[in-house]
């Protein structure tokens, strides 16, 4: 009895073995694409990678990440952008991840179809790319990457760091689609707190020099930096630019401070691409896009670098440093 038991035991296990292999090697491998700045290659990609694999994919394991770079030569050429999206649709996805708002309306334009996660938009409302944060509608969802008074704060701690500020800069860039509702805060928030602003426009990566040039001319006091992907693509360039013209910087996105800014105050570009992880997770596993409400940031973080105040020869205050959630020394 015990024989015929051990033998039918070996029999069973034979016949499911090839089952077993079978159910791994017909297992789906799913399909992500992604499109954004090769800046975003680094520490950002990385967060996102970490997110999928803490949620259990693995490239070239279980899905295949097929990834492309928007800039050119410090710059994100739209032509290049819309083609990039349209080789990714041709990838035939199962959901493709953008990075910034160029991104976005690229992706969106090429397909109606795939679901798009956005992990570092600015206004998806306001660029006509969801119809609300609630309820998305259509195929995109995600995360986005500014909070409703972001410029007017930003403004504010720039004002309080050099508080005898009378006349600032603002660098912004006319090809990006969020920049006048920017613009319009940062000039409600300008009244408020009495000072004069200097807009300079810089549309490419050699408008910069021009740009900062014009700023020495008028004679400003310090330099407010609005978030934009070719300022991020630049951002060391830029921080050097205003470190030379011996101008207090702030900036409104992250990873700024860490290229040799002064300050920045803006929510983690790392933790928004870890999440959008999540978003990918949810679609893969049956949501669909329009039914995913868009993530607003809710926390903010202050980085002060010490090592640009002392090449400056600038004193931050102490209450703004006591309030810094980190100081790079």
């Amino acid at each position: 009895m015990k024989r015929r038991c051990f033998l039918a035991t070996l029999v069973a296990g034979a016949l499911a073995r090839p089952l077993d292999i079978q159910a791994q090697t017909t297992a789906k491998v799913h399909r992500i694409a992604y499109l954004g700045p090769s800046q975003s290659s680094g520490r950002l990609m990385q967060a996102f990678d970490q997110g999928l694999r803490e949620l259990g994919y693995v490239d070239g394991t279980n899905c295949i990440i097929e990834r492309r770079y928007t800039d050119a030569d410090g710059n994100i050429d739209h032509k290049r952008l819309a083609i990039q999206a349209e080789e990714l649709v041709r990838f035939r996805p199962d959901v493709l991840v953008v990075s910034i708002t160029e991104a976005a309306l690229a992706a969106r334009n090429a397909t109606r179809t795939i679901p798009i996660v956005m992990a570092n938009v600015a206004d998806p409302v306001g660029n006509g790319l969801v119809a609300s944060l609630a309820r998305p509608g259509g195929n995109l969802t995600g995360l986005s990457r500014l909070g409703p008074d972001l410029a007017g704060k930003t403004l504010a701690l720039l004002k309080e760091a050099v508080p005898k500020a009378a006349n600032i800069a603002v660098l912004s860039n006319p090809l990006d689609p969020v920049h006048p509702d920017l613009l319009t805060n940062t000039k409600q928030a300008a009244r408020t707190l009495g000072v004069q602003l200097k807009i300079v426009e810089a549309r490419t990566p050699d408008d910069l020099e021009r740009a900062f040039a014009m700023m020495a001319k008028d004679g400003v006091a310090a330099l407010l930096v609005l978030p934009d992907g070719m300022f991020y693509i630049n951002r060391a360039r830029i921080a050097d630019l205003a470190l030379r013209g011996r101008w207090p910087s702030m900036f409104g996105s992250s990873e700024m401070a860490k290229a040799g800014g002064l300050m920045e105050y803006a929510p983690s570009s790392a933790d928004n691409y870890r999440r959008a992880a999540i978003f990918v997770d949810k679609i893969l596993k049956g949501a669909r896009p329009a039914d995913l409400p868009i993530e607003q940031p809710t926390k903010f973080e202050l980085i002060i670098n010490l090592k640009t105040a002392k090449a400056l020869g600038f004193t931050i205050p102490p209450s703004l440093l006591a309030r810094a959630d980190q100081v790079i020394e």
